[in-house]
């Protein structure tokens, strides 16, 4: 999306936005006008003030829609076809099962956690979400309480690998610009990201868990005419089915940190093909096709047919809302915003690492987008970078975990992983506000304090 020249001053654009997501507040929660009514309104208003000539206003806002749609609708549509595919055939409560055996009940939430750390490593937030999600509804639904229990262990080890860690696109990128060891930023990134997840997100669940209750969505759910009496898959045919989208997104994402590493010819065809099949959609959409030749028995085509189109309609609302929070947040990129805020923190005069999480923070919160907070605050501060003398390979991996740290704060209106968890769990904006944003901010608070503590000591 290219940048529309800004019209106003630094002090108007950031009133702007700020007037934006007060006026998001009390249209959803005030005069509860739906989230997608509310953020296609305020993102057309937030337009016009933010002096985007009224002729690139719409196709501004469609860029931002389609672009959130592009990655999201494709990896919400397979991966709740999968989803629903192992709910009905009980594929889902065969590997509960399974994770609660080996835990046992109490550690439930941990185990699910530990689950969501081992298959985020390879595989995206989104995407790693709505596969886990009917593990973690059958999970909520044999043992009770609030869902957040369940979840946001899962949720949190979803984010902050996606965040912190190698081959995500984020890091690397951040890596790539500060000129960090990739092989050494996985280290980093992974010895920092475990405290960070038990800190800010498995105790955080188990605490709001108990203080907000909220029943386990039916999104998912099988309902009685899906149930048959046919015995549930065998537990290879589960982990084959949660296994290859991971195994083929890891192709992809393998390949990509040994092209950049130049260990790999990126322009090889036999490469080209590898990455084509690891790309997410081509993923799931395997894994789609899989499943239904894996789960089929008992089913007629027909079963399975109607088992599927069944999964898509209740996500339709989860997809638009999330396509309209792309949209705000690109309204938010295109009108200078974002640029005006980091621009007025960068020349603070803050220590390195402090600065870089706060231009961070500040890109995060004006535009939405993880990665591009993520990968822009590490283009922002690279000339500062390197006319630092004196940092070491390990100092540029805190300070891309300290950008990435930044990069994961106040998830709000504008993040589409707000909409996304909001909306799969059944929770309002008030709840999503004080529950998903808190964690979102406690994670990136505390990885923050871990490279900073790494940052003083090596």
């Amino acid at each position: 999306m290219t940048p529309i020249e800004p019209v106003h001053s630094t002090t108007v654009l950031l009133l702007i936005a700020a007037l934006a997501v007060v006026a998001l507040l009390i249209l959803i929660m005030k005069f509860r006008l739906h989230a997608f009514v509310s953020l296609v309104l305020v993102s057309l208003v937030t337009a016009i003030a933010a002096g985007i000539p009224l002729a690139k206003v719409v196709p501004t806002m469609m860029e931002g829609f389609g672009g959130t749609l592009a990655s999201v609708a494709l990896l919400v549509g397979f991966g709740a076809m999968i989803g629903r595919l192992l709910e009905v055939t009980g594929g889902a409560q065969v590997l509960a099962d399974r994770l609660i055996n080996k835990f046992g009940e109490d550690r439930a939430p941990l185990a699910l956690g530990v689950a969501s750390l081992l298959f985020g490593f390879p595989i995206f937030f989104d995407a790693g979400l709505v596969v886990m999600l009917p593990i973690i509804f059958s999970v909520a639904l044999r043992f009770g309480g609030s869902v957040l229990l369940y979840a946001f262990p899962a949720a949190g080890a979803f984010a902050v690998m996606h965040a912190f860690v190698p081959p995500h696109p984020g890091p690397v990128a951040a890596g790539d610009l500060l000129g960090a060891d990739i092989g050494l930023l996985l280290i980093v990134g992974l010895v920092l990201a475990i405290p960070t997840w038990f800190f800010g997100s498995y105790l955080f669940a188990l605490f709001i868990g108990k203080r907000v209750v909220l029943p386990v969505p039916e999104l998912l759910g099988a309902d009685p005419n899906d149930n048959t009496t046919v015995s549930p898959p065998e537990f290879w045919r589960v982990m084959t089915i949660l296994m290859l989208p991971l195994g083929l997104i890891f192709l992809n994402t393998g390949l990509n940190t040994l092209s950049t590493m130049q260990l790999v010819d990126a322009e090889s065809p036999v490469v080209v093909l590898l990455r084509l099949i690891g790309q997410t959609p081509v993923a799931l959409l395997i894994t789609v096709i899989v499943a239904m030749f894996l789960l089929r028995r008992g089913r007629s085509p027909a079963d399975l047919e109607r088992i599927m189109d069944r999964a898509l309609a209740p996500i339709c609302a989860i997809i638009l809302v999330t396509g309209a929070g792309g949209m705000f947040g690109g309204v938010l990129r295109a009108s200078g915003i974002g640029q005006a805020l980091a621009s007025s923190l960068e020349n603070i005069g803050l220590p390195l690492i402090v600065a870089a999480f706060v231009i961070a923070t500040a890109l995060r919160v004006a535009q939405g987008s993880a990665t591009v907070a993520l990968t822009t605050t590490a283009g922002l501060i690279s000339p500062m970078v390197a006319s630092t003398t004196g940092l070491s390979q390990f100092d540029l991996c805190f300070l891309v975990i300290a950008i990435a740290s930044g990069a994961t704060v106040l998830s709000h209106f504008n993040d589409s992983g707000f909409w996304l968890v909001g909306r799969f769990l059944d929770m309002d904006t008030k709840t999503t506000l004080k529950t998903w944003t808190v964690m979102e901010t406690l994670l990136g608070t505390i990885g923050f304090c871990f490279a900073l503590i790494g940052w003083w000591l090596l």
